[in-house]
């Protein structure tokens, strides 16, 4: 036990050595008090309240110094976790050993490390106060009782939860997980790196309710921060790894070849000065070769961030092989994103003379690897695979028969009278929902149009031979997505906000503008009768015309649990007769 340790043990006997004289004096003036009433004399009614406010003040300094030492416990803890954790290699080793500590220093009854598997995309156990998860899907059979509705609103927010008492919580009475599971203290903070939710810690306990405050959020959080940035250290590491297995077996094949290889080679000596720079190494860092030779490779490979000299000393002095990636300043200004690969340079008698620097230009992985992300913002996952197609597609486009869906999520004339920027907060929610029906049912967005979506289904980059029910199945989506947002923001809209049409038929598919900038978009008739349809769909309805109808019977999609009634026929610019319409519910 420390000095301070000691000093708050001591004041903690001294306060209730003190309090327990208090409760004695309180006890003789009570007593006091009762014999001078037998004698019809009265004692001042100061004195108990003062007694009583002495024996209040005494208990709030010993809450303080519990709470106090019990803080600083908690920080000399987080401390030596921090310590241990990034100074280890075998972080899921020490993470074990520190979140048992942690669930010590909370009270809770059992906690896990929940990661995003970058594959899947699944949610997996990477550390648990109980054996045997490691690795675990969170949907297979013998996961841990846990609340993924607590779990998952973390990854989704980014923001801690903290349920003192789960049952009377208003965001989380009514969840299953709650109730089925006995929870009563649940704490949830998520793990971040880069400002990217990688995860959750979790701990909870099924017996004891506000056993968690916010001391041990914070105790958490500053966990979590530590536990993050060892996980993505591990994983770099581990990426480094493979990254120099793969170098060093490729620059075994390069060793005969060295003048004609893609890849950029660069041999320094001892003082970190060039004699080797091949071709390929000065059209990376567009250097002539000949004018490299001489000069410190630190000033042909500069990052103001970065000083290439100190990993060089660590591969000389450690005898072993590096890999990073950095961005390299070029002589016109520019930047260049490189991957290198540091070896020893050795003699015939193994001693090291240098560093070879293996390199290769990876902007346009970097770039495409940007791009990609971007894209899976814009179009299902599914689809970024076939985003190639697009650039196939002639400029004049293809005939092609699809489904094309219009929703108008919430018109403008329904939203409150806010400022400008939460409008378009509400309207995005409405739209968030919507194109998650989108995708979830295969279709593709077009366009967004302020409070409108325009969606398509059998485009090329989304075929599909049953694309009517697509729509259809899009559209019934929506709506029950719709009910439980309105859910959501405790509102009951009668009749609900949103208004849905669509059409099937054929139109003219491809890219719109010019060989430097173009979109892939979908003209003709079948998209203006689609969008005829939505205008004259009424508030809170789904409405189809005859030529989805048919295409629905034709490909046997032709449910019997819903029911299409019959609406006033359809006019409007471009329709030279009416176009029968349809309400789509489905049977109850």
């Amino acid at each position: 036990m420390t000095e301070t340790q000691t000093s708050a043990t001591n004041l903690i006997a001294e306060l209730r050595q003190l309090e327990s004289l208090i409760e004695q004096v309180s006890s003789t003036v009570e007593s006091q008090r009762q014999a001078l009433l037998k004698r019809r004399l009265a004692m001042p009614s100061t004195i108990p309240q003062k007694l009583a406010e002495l024996r209040q003040e005494f208990k709030r300094l010993e809450d303080n110094v519990v709470g106090e030492q019990t803080e600083l416990q908690q920080l000399r803890a987080l401390a030596d976790m921090s310590t241990r954790i990034t100074n280890s290699l075998d972080v899921d080793t020490v993470l074990q050993e520190t979140m048992e500590l942690v669930i010590v220093l909370t009270q809770a009854e059992r906690g896990y490390i929940i990661l995003r598997n970058e594959d899947s995309g699944e949610l997996e156990f990477r550390i648990s106060s109980e054996g045997g998860l490691i690795g675990r899907s969170m949907d297979s059979g013998g996961a841990p009782q846990i609340s993924m509705t607590v779990v998952n609103q973390v990854i989704e927010t980014g923001e801690p939860l903290l349920a003192d008492n789960a049952y009377q919580d208003e965001r989380l009475s009514s969840t299953d997980s709650i109730i089925n599971f006995v929870l009563r203290s649940v704490l949830c903070v998520p793990l971040k790196y880069k400002n990217q939710t990688t995860g959750v810690v979790y701990v909870d306990n099924r017996l004891v309710s506000g056993i968690f405050t916010e001391r041990e959020l914070n105790l958490m959080l500053a966990f979590a921060n530590t536990a993050a940035v060892a996980i993505a250290n591990a994983h770099l590491y581990r990426r480094a790894e493979q990254i120099l297995v793969e170098i060093t077996r490729v620059k075994d094949l390069m060793d005969n070849i060295f003048s004609s290889v893609g890849s950029g080679i660069i041999a320094v000596d001892a003082d970190d000065l060039v004699h080797t720079f091949n071709r390929a190494a000065g059209e990376i860092l567009d250097v002539m070769p000949d004018a490299a030779v001489g000069h410190d490779v630190d000033h042909l490979i500069h990052n103001a961030a970065l000083h290439l000299a100190d990993y060089l000393a660590l591969v000389k002095e450690k005898n072993m092989d590096h890999s990073l990636e950095l961005n390299a300043d070029l002589p016109d200004g520019g930047q260049i994103a490189l991957a290198l690969s540091l070896s020893p340079l050795k003699d015939g008698n193994d001693n090291t003379q240098g560093v070879t620097l293996v390199m290769d230009d990876v902007t346009h992985l970097v770039e495409h690897e940007s791009t990609i992300r971007e894209m899976k913002r814009i179009l299902p996952e599914g689809m970024v695979d076939q985003i190639n197609e697009i650039a196939n597609i002639e400029m004049g486009g293809v005939r092609r028969e699809v489904t094309c869906l219009f929703a108008d999520v919430r018109p403008w004339t329904t939203l409150p009278d806010v400022a400008a920027s939460e409008k378009l907060r509400i309207l995005n929610q409405y739209q968030a929902v919507a194109t998650a029906c989108i995708h979830e049912c295969g279709g593709i967005i077009d366009k967004y149009m302020g409070n409108e979506v325009m969606a398509l289904f059998n485009t090329q980059l989304n075929p599909a031979p049953n694309h009517a029910q697509q729509a259809l199945d899009c559209a019934l989506l929506m709506r029950d997505r719709f009910v439980d947002l309105y859910r959501e923001m405790s509102i009951d809209p009668q009749p609900h906000f949103y208004n849905i049409g669509m059409y099937t038929g054929v139109a003219t598919l491809g890219n719109v503008g010019s060989f430097q900038r173009r979109e892939f978009t979908a003209l003709g008739h079948s998209i203006n009768t689609a969008k005829r349809v939505q205008e004259n769909a009424a508030p809170g309805s789904i409405t189809i015309v005859q030529e989805t109808l048919d295409h629905l019977r034709r490909n046997h999609s032709f449910q019997p649990d819903f029911d299409f009634r019959p609406r006033n026929p359809i006019y409007g610019k471009g329709l030279s007769e009416g176009k029968q319409a349809y309400e789509v519910y489905r049977k109850r």
